[in-house]
């Protein structure tokens, strides 16, 4: 059963379409304004937007804006009594699936309601089927098949439809650049520039210069002026890495160029308006850090529209096997023979915790290509810390003597408890902490939920 969110200011006109769609078989919330919706919008899963077009506070043109934006999954239908061309065209242009004037037959709305349900499927199939149909570095580089990386590689593509702000979070290592550069390739800004920065790379007194620009002799040696990277990145995407280590003097002013979309170069008195979406990274807890006061709250919720967990690779199972043959094939020249790894590296390299992730893998790798004799990696060309995970030679790399799971990994496996308090952490996460969407995807209640979290210890746990 699908669920509609119905969005109109007068009470009877609600009443009436809740009892309809109820009647023929849907789902149905109501609100009475745009800012109400959004709020149902966040908390409740929703297949389908209806809203008035004329409203008190935000229109029903700028609520359709912001559900694209946030959730351009969602498709979104307007309805007006002001039938006029210019109005459908407002609604079309603003986004929405479809417009339909009032007074209308309730069975021709759900014609439409049908069509933009089918419409959502048909795009969520396609989504999965470029996955699926595409080689496995076909996702902007990323290789993996696991249940973590295919929940990212889902948002990535939810995500990259809508021109919200993104912010990447992982662990150092784990790709989060291939994951912004999957965002921007399957935006809309595509044909615009990709600009990558790190902020943690350049010196804090430098820092404004690179992300602003700078007028000619803004200061000693700037004999030109220059364009920073928002400039740079115009129609495009800018991402900027280890956001979480910008200094707390530069915080407002990139908070004030993002809210006002305009920036003022170092030295000049004139603001340059500019067009860029925002995708950003870090390693922190970036709730600890706003907590700590190291970094702005009102900052951290402006490129937190929508959070994205980039699994580190000891959570992504055979995705490392998947990854480390993956890098044999491309390290090696097409003119090679093939290099394959020995049943005791691939124990090893299950077997390791990876506090380098994929980086630390690919490194590992081509070394082992270096030192490896003949077509095939043995555990003599890894690193000792690797080399005395795997099982005794002669032994079967993935049970005992008799057949049975060894000791050995019976002392890595993990309580159950474990394994729940990693995943609902994961999940709680992964929705940007958002209690009420997790408990749905858990399929626990909230107050479940949240008993769970106190006895983690999770920050934030108490709150709704």
């Amino acid at each position: 059963m699908a669920t509609v969110l119905l969005v109109d200011d007068e009470r009877s006109m609600r009443e009436l379409l809740v009892s309809e769609l109820e009647e023929h078989g849907w789902g149905a919330l109501a609100a009475g304004d745009a800012s109400e919706a959004l709020a149902i919008l966040a908390e409740s899963p929703v297949d389908l937007v209806l809203t008035d077009l004329r409203m008190p506070g935000p229109s029903g043109t700028e609520l359709c804006k912001e559900v694209v934006r946030l959730r351009p999954d969602v498709p979104v239908v307007v309805m007006s009594g002001f039938g006029s061309i210019d109005a459908a065209v407002e609604a079309i242009r603003a986004g929405a699936f479809d417009f339909v004037t009032k007074p209308f037959e309730f069975d021709a709305l759900e014609i439409i309601l049908h069509r933009a349900l089918t419409h959502r499927r048909i795009a969520d199939e396609l989504r999965q089927l470029r996955r699926v149909c595409g080689n496995v570095a076909g996702f902007a580089g990323m290789v993996g098949t696991s249940s973590a990386m295919q929940r990212m590689f889902d948002l990535v593509d939810r995500f990259a439809e809508s021109e919200a702000s993104v912010l990447l979070v992982g662990e150092s290592g784990t790709g989060k650049e291939l994951a912004a550069r999957a965002l921007h390739e399957r935006s809309a800004r595509a044909a615009g520039p990709f600009v990558g920065f790190n902020c943690a790379a350049v010196p804090e007194q430098l820092l404004e210069s690179e992300l602003f620009g700078h007028a000619k002799g803004a200061f000693t040696d700037a004999r030109h002026g220059r364009q920073g990277l928002l400039r740079q990145a115009e129609g495009g995407t800018l991402f900027l890495d280890e956001i979480g280590d910008m200094s707390l003097a530069l915080q407002p002013k990139l908070l004030r160029a993002l809210q006002e979309r305009v920036v003022r170069p170092v030295g000049s008195d004139v603001e340059v308006p500019i067009n860029v979406r925002i995708v950003a990274a870090t390693h922190h807890d970036m709730r600890q850090a706003v907590a700590r006061g190291t970094f702005r709250a009102d900052l951290y919720y402006r490129l937190a529209v929508a959070v994205v967990h980039v699994p580190p690779l000891r959570e992504r199972g055979d995705d490392i096997l998947l990854l480390a043959a993956h890098f044999c094939e491309s390290l090696v020249s097409p003119q090679q023979e093939p290099v394959t790894l020995s049943p005791q590296v691939e124990a090893a390299l299950r077997r390791y915790d990876w506090p380098g992730n994929v980086r630390e893998l690919r490194n590992v790798v081509e070394r082992a290509l270096a030192l490896r004799r003949g077509n095939e990696i043995r555990l003599a060309d890894l690193p000792p810390e690797l080399a005395e995970r795997a099982p005794p030679e002669g032994a079967d790399p993935s049970a005992g003597t008799d057949g049975e799971v060894s000791d050995e990994q019976i002392a890595g496996f993990l309580p159950l408890g474990e394994v729940e308090r990693r995943h609902i952490l994961r999940v709680v996460e992964a929705v940007g902490g958002n209690k009420s969407r997790a408990a749905k995807i858990l399929g626990i209640d909230r107050k479940t939920l949240y008993a769970r979290l106190l006895r983690y210890g999770y920050e934030g746990a108490d709150e709704g």
